[in-house]
């Protein structure tokens, strides 16, 4: 019964892996390069667009060169051709910590397709292979307890006892991958904190904006403008969106804190603004 029941389980624990959604993409190089060409990085990025609404487990990178060159020549060299894909990953908001592998395999066996064109074939084997992994949601139970303490909403909060130096997280609007515009699921709180701080004109604040994912605490790029500015860019968003709304300009100022103040966890919750109460008027005066 015991051998049974081990053979249950394993079976279980393998269809769960074979459940796992796998998506794929090669990035060709030039002869003794490492440098991904324009048209690859463009055939990159629109991958890693269709990425943005999938909760990713893990991506592994592996280099590889052609069979021409001393074997020590291509070991570095495929490692330097999957260390620039993995850069390219970091700048456009995917998480290093989901990178698990990073490796230079050197040289791939030349006899891997129907091709007789041997220039061919070597130009197909200078690549990386991306292999991104879809996360499986974990089914959790949940418990109710009648008890349970209602958290506030941000405009409750907004509304309640706040003191200089208080800070809201805007835990609810999320921003496009790569973008300083808002989810359209996340307009309608957005529109309900601007009708909160319109009411609540006795307070002021800043603006934080925040990204994700971009290596030595540096900006992340706006890919609409092209800028390395897209934690100011989204502080700027909901300035604009706050001020079009009726909250007067002087109360607010907006800032970009790069990606210095990660929460961890999801990386989407890194691609944020807060508030941070800058000064209260006293209104009993």
């Amino acid at each position: 019964m015991r051998r049974l029941l081990v053979i249950i389980v394993l079976c279980f624990q393998m269809s769960v892996v074979f459940s796992q959604t796998q998506y794929t993409h090669d990035v060709y190089f030039n002869t003794d390069e490492f440098i991904v060409p324009k048209t690859e990085e463009n055939r990159l990025l629109l991958f890693i667009s269709k990425l943005k609404n999938i909760e990713i487990e893990s991506v592994v990178i592996y280099g590889f060169c052609d069979d021409v060159g001393a074997d020590s020549y291509n070991l570095v060299l495929s490692q330097q051709r999957a260390d620039a894909i993995k850069n390219i990953f970091s700048n456009n908001e995917i998480s290093e910590t989901l990178i698990r592998n990073v490796d230079g395999k050197g040289e791939i066996l030349l006899k891997i397709i129907n091709e007789k064109d041997i220039l061919k074939i070597r130009g197909l084997n200078r690549k990386a292979e991306i292999i991104v992994t879809e996360k499986i949601p974990e089914v959790k139970e949940v418990v109710v307890k009648k008890d349970t303490v209602k958290n506030p909403t941000i405009p409750e909060q907004i509304k309640g006892n706040l003191a200089v130096g208080d800070k809201i997280l805007f835990k609810n609007i999320l921003f496009k991958t790569g973008y300083s515009t808002v989810l359209s699921k996340s307009k309608k709180t957005l529109e309900e904190i601007a009708k909160a701080l319109v009411e609540r004109d006795d307070i002021y604040f800043t603006i934080q904006g925040h990204v994700c994912c971009t290596k030595y605490t540096r900006d992340a790029v706006d890919k609409r403008t092209k800028k390395r500015n897209l934690s100011v860019a989204r502080a700027k968003y909901v300035y604009d969106y706050f001020a079009k709304k009726g909250v007067a300009k002087n109360r607010m100022r907006f800032v970009g804190m790069r990606r210095r103040f990660p929460l961890g966890g999801d990386p989407q919750l890194d691609r944020r603004v807060e508030i941070v109460i800058t000064y209260v008027a006293d209104n009993t005066k």
